[in-house]
């Protein structure tokens, strides 16, 4: 069986390290700082076991928060093209920071869940009715190919 990203990640610690950096560039960053006003104490463990559970780690995520509370934090923030990018490129950055593998399989697998991520927040986020909100509904498992 292939390793799954959240192993080739390094695991829980190594995602945590990863979104604690993201997270304190969310917050400085005058772009972002209308989606991040201020530091909520519990966004970095949500942060790494949504994406320990995307990568193929415990589902715990959707055993303790659940999916709709994801479309529920991001409905009616209108993210914008601008700040959609930068969350991605704040993303990416981390992700060097955290010293996290830097193999290219791994970063275009974690690229395309970010981007993917970053486009359902932003979709969610200009939700009027529930028929305008992205159709996922769970934490999706994300795919690579380890020896591309």
């Amino acid at each position: 069986m292939a390793e799954t990203l959240y192993e080739h990640a390094g695991g829980e610690d190594a995602l945590h390290r990863l979104e604690e950096l993201f997270y304190a560039k969310a917050l400085a960053d005058p772009v972002l700082s209308t989606l991040f006003p201020e530091r909520v104490p519990t966004h970095v463990d949500r942060l790494t076991s949504f994406t320990a559970e995307s990568f193929g780690g415990p589902d715990r995520f959707s055993q303790e928060t659940g999916f709709q509370y994801l479309i529920d934090v991001h409905r009616h923030l209108q993210i914008t093209d601008e700040q959609r990018g930068r969350f991605v490129e704040a993303y990416l950055l981390a992700l060097d920071e955290a010293g996290l593998p830097d193999d290219v399989p791994f970063r275009a697998a974690v690229r395309e869940h970010i981007e993917f991520g970053a486009q359902v927040a932003q979709q969610n986020s200009w939700a009027v009715t529930d028929a305008d909100l992205h159709p996922i509904r769970e934490v999706p498992h994300w795919q690579w190919s380890p020896d591309d």
